[in-house]
């Protein structure tokens, strides 16, 4: 590469700095508001905000109202930067950390999937390097953006395929839905049940059709099944989805755990014959890289099984390998 060629790419980088200044103009509302947030002049941020444009040879505002308006330039560069600033912050903070190992690799996951679901993905990780500093926590779907932005969470795992188009996202693996009942309910004795059966009984969900991907999902096996489901909206939320019918023990509600006896024997996990399969989704931060969440998919991918078209429903995705930098459309799901 020439020295010409070599300037004119370093001419084209961004300045961090100016970036988040923007960021931060984008969100306020006023240049005096943002610049008594960064504690400069308001001088100093429009001049650095013009420069900005200056650089990327297009307006980022428009200057026909009082109030600060973003150009369709400016929705573009706000929606890429916020995780690009979170992206070179975790980097900074990655860089410092290598003097600290201690430090954990935090996974946040969605009260739609078990602490013990979660080791159980972890777990190949785990063997394959015993010192691995690793903190698992249960986070609320509607957080999980907030905490890979601030850097309070490295993954999320989640039930759905869609997320933000700001973070990166793949299907992890799949896994068989089965149902769980009390254990005086009429199915706990049976050891296999067809999902056809489950039109005679009441099921537990943990949000509205239409308000969440994963409830979608299961209603949608249902009505492949041939019946529409009644649903309940259990009111109790962040506890193991196998205790939603504790409380409505005419009711059941799809779960992922083992077979057999859950919650001191109170409850039943059955088997359901031909089972749909449900997604786990990574979800992370774009412009990051990171040695634990790279060892984590290959382990994964190691461990899977690869589930038989069979199994599938149509349109589902075939494969429980993780693909590095899918980026999703928008989408509420568990």
């Amino acid at each position: 590469m020439s020295g010409t060629d070599e300037g004119s790419s370093l001419a084209d980088l961004l300045d961090s700095r100016r970036l988040f200044q923007f960021v931060v103009a984008a969100e306020a509302p006023t240049l005096a508001a943002a610049a008594a947030e960064l504690f400069i002049t308001q001088q100093a941020l429009s001049s650095a905000i013009r420069q900005l444009e200056r650089d990327l040879g297009v307006a980022l505002f428009s200057r026909a109202q009082r109030s600060l308006q973003l150009t369709d330039a400016g929705h573009e560069l706000y929606t890429g930067a916020k995780p690009l600033l979170a992206g070179i912050r975790v980097l900074a903070n990655t860089t410092r950390n290598l003097s600290n190992p201690q430090r954990a690799f935090v996974i946040g996951h969605s009260p739609a999937i078990s602490g013990e679901e979660v080791y159980r993905i972890i777990e190949p990780a785990v063997v394959a390097d015993p010192t691995v500093s690793i903190t698992i926590r249960q986070v609320f779907p509607g957080s999980m953006r907030d905490g890979l932005l601030d850097g309070s969470l490295d993954l999320a795992l989640r039930r759905g395929v869609d997320m933000p188009t700001d973070l990166a996202t793949d299907t992890l693996l799949y896994q068989p839905l089965r149902i769980a009942v009390v254990k005086s309910h009429n199915l706990a004795a049976r050891a296999r049940i067809d999902i056809s059966e489950l039109a005679e009984h009441p099921i537990v969900v943990w949000a509205p059709p239409r308000h969440s991907f994963y409830t979608d999902l299961l209603v949608s096996h249902c009505r492949r099944s041939g019946f529409e489901p009644r649903l309940l909206v259990n009111p109790v939320q962040g506890t193991p989805p196998y205790t939603a019918v504790l409380a409505h023990p005419d009711h059941c509600a799809f779960v992922t755990d083992d077979p057999g006896g859950v919650y001191q024997g109170k409850v039943r996990v059955i088997e359901i014959a031909n089972p749909p399969l449900v997604p786990v989704q990574a979800v992370w931060l774009p412009h990051s890289v990171s040695t634990i969440r790279t060892t984590l998919f290959d382990a994964v991918q190691r461990s899977a099984v690869v589930s038989t078209p069979s199994q599938l429903e149509d349109g589902d995705i075939r494969t429980t390998s993780p693909r590095r930098s899918h980026v999703a459309p928008a989408s509420d799901v568990q």
